[in-house]
């Protein structure tokens, strides 16, 4: 990281000077940044003729002492807090007063770090993501005592670096990671409750969700021994946050040794690695009435790919006995977005044919007791998703079963049949990183614009979490979460308020012309 990051300094312009205690080690940074320009010209990233140029900015230092002069010391240790303090409290009476002094830390907060420091008010966190060069965003973080000109100083020089320069205040993963961290706590629980295997979850994000990775095969790769150390830092520096507790299956992989690819045994072992993804069926081939019912924008986009399908599509009861009725109005009871007044979806329960429901405001075992119809859950925007999820109880009939598979895969969609729950696999995942970022934001950690911009472009998700959560609606994801405090009374999936009052003002998303973001 430290490499990565003296390579962006010295292409940037800046005289860079880079130290390490270990001579070895030193040296071997100097070749990687050597190295790293040699790639970057080499992929056209910069132009090949200013290599040496930018090589010629950089020295390696020999000492604390060679730090006197400069105007940004970044910190880039292993991440002890002992050892961090101690070179803070070193850099303090070497620098300039005016010199500004960054850490790189991910997982520390900054005013521990500070604390060391002769001035902690010029420390800040300048949280560069891995690979530094190839990843796009820079996490600057504000202490509790950082001066307006140190962050400034340190936004300037991400900026000067071509980073994306986002703003955080300082608290338990700060803004990326702390959005993040649904992505495989959530998972982790769905796997404890036995509701569904690691291999599966991970295909259900990536075919469904467009994720590059599954939560379990990024766990392995960062090293599952790393993640359980994330984990109960969170743990213990939120003193017991109920959606941040520590998963018993990392503590026991962990304890097994299974560390990750670079123990060759994680959630999989290496080689071979994860399996691959199955091909989705061709779309096409639908030949008679299916009623789609409900106004969420997964309705809406079902009710266009079922027509272009070759489907005869309805949104409400006919006369003929339809086909399949997939029914994605709110269950009997709910209040309406708008009015306040129970909501049945606009009329009678749909009936005449096998039906499959939207599991969103509740378990298919909770929506339909003792019924025969099928579940199924799906997120906007439903064009990408290559898989649908489809679940059913004991009393699901075989022929609601098999129109909703034979349904789903005329739509060009892999059927995966998981076990029941609100939200299902992906949208308990998905709606509790919106939950997430809306709490977040409601505690003033970041931007709205940051929290999506750190999740794209520092963890690589496939959009940002809020604007996602208005392309969803806001009521669907809140029903989800509702559904799930209903059915399992755990404090992990109370609400954050600010999804609640969106939704009580009319602020369901793009539908509405307002969510998170104008539209």
């Amino acid at each position: 990281m430290g490499a990565g990051i003296a390579q962006l300094a010295c292409s940037s312009g800046a005289r860079t000077l880079l130290w390490d205690p270990d001579a070895a080690a030193l040296s071997s940074g100097v070749e990687r940044v050597r190295a790293g320009l040699e790639k970057a010209a080499s992929r056209g990233v910069i132009p090949a003729d200013s290599v040496s140029e930018a090589f010629s900015r950089l020295g390696p230092g020999k000492g604390f002492s060679d730090l006197a002069a400069c105007d940004l010391v970044i910190e880039a240790a292993p991440e002890s807090a002992e050892l961090k303090a101690r070179i803070f409290r070193e850099l303090s009476e070497i620098v300039s007063p005016e010199c500004v002094l960054a850490t790189n830390t991910s997982s520390l907060p900054i005013t521990q770090v500070a604390a060391a420091a002769s001035h902690p008010e010029r420390v800040v966190g300048m949280h560069f993501f891995n690979p530094a060069p190839v990843m796009k965003l820079v996490e600057v973080i504000a202490g509790a005592q950082s001066s307006e000109r140190a962050v400034a100083v340190a936004r300037a020089a991400g900026e000067a670096m071509g980073k994306r320069v986002i703003l955080a205040a300082d608290g338990p993963g700060f803004l990326v990671n702390r959005c993040g961290r649904p992505f495989g706590m959530e998972a982790l629980r769905l796997v404890q409750e036995g509701l569904s295997t690691f291999e599966q979850v991970d295909r259900v994000c990536r075919m469904a969700g467009g994720f590059r990775m599954g939560p379990f095969e990024l766990m392995d790769l960062v090293g599952v021994d790393v993640g359980y150390d994330v984990q109960r830092s969170f743990w213990e520096l939120s003193f017991g946050e109920p959606r941040w507790r520590p998963s018993p299956i990392s503590a026991r992989m962990v304890a097994a040794g299974r560390h990750g690819r670079k123990a060759g045994r994680g959630y999989y072992e290496y080689p071979p690695g994860r399996p691959e993804d199955p091909k989705p069926p061709e779309a096409g081939g639908g030949d008679g009435l299916v009623v789609i019912a409900g106004d969420l924008p997964v309705a809406v986009e079902l009710r266009e790919a079922a027509s272009q399908a070759g489907w005869t599509v309805s949104e409400e009861a006919v006369e003929d006995v339809p086909w399949l009725i997939v029914d994605c109005a709110p269950a009997d009871g709910d209040l309406d977005a708008f009015t306040g007044e129970p909501d049945n979806g606009g009329g009678a329960p749909l009936q005449g044919g096998p039906q499959v429901l939207l599991c969103a405001d509740g378990s298919l075992s909770a929506l339909d007791p003792a019924g025969a119809a099928a579940g199924f859950h799906a997120l906007p925007p439903f064009d990408g998703a290559r898989l649908v999820e489809l679940t059913r109880t004991a009393t699901t009939s075989s022929a609601a079963a098999e129109r909703a598979e034979r349904f789903f895969a005329s739509l060009g969609k892999q059927p995966e049949w998981v076990r029941d729950a609100p939200g299902l696999l992906l949208g308990r995942i998905v709606c509790q990183l919106v939950n997430e970022a809306a709490f977040a934001l409601r505690e003033g950690v970041g931007s709205a614009e940051d929290v999506d911009a750190g999740m794209t472009l520092g963890l690589n998700h496939p959009r940002g979490p809020l604007a996602w959560a208005d392309a969803i609606g806001l009521d669907h994801v809140v029903a989800v979460l509702d559904a799930l405090w209903e059915e399992t009374r755990e404090e992990r999936y109370r609400a954050c308020p600010d999804l609640r009052t969106r939704v009580w003002a009319g602020r369901l998303g793009a539908r509405t012309g307002e969510g998170f973001f104008a539209y």
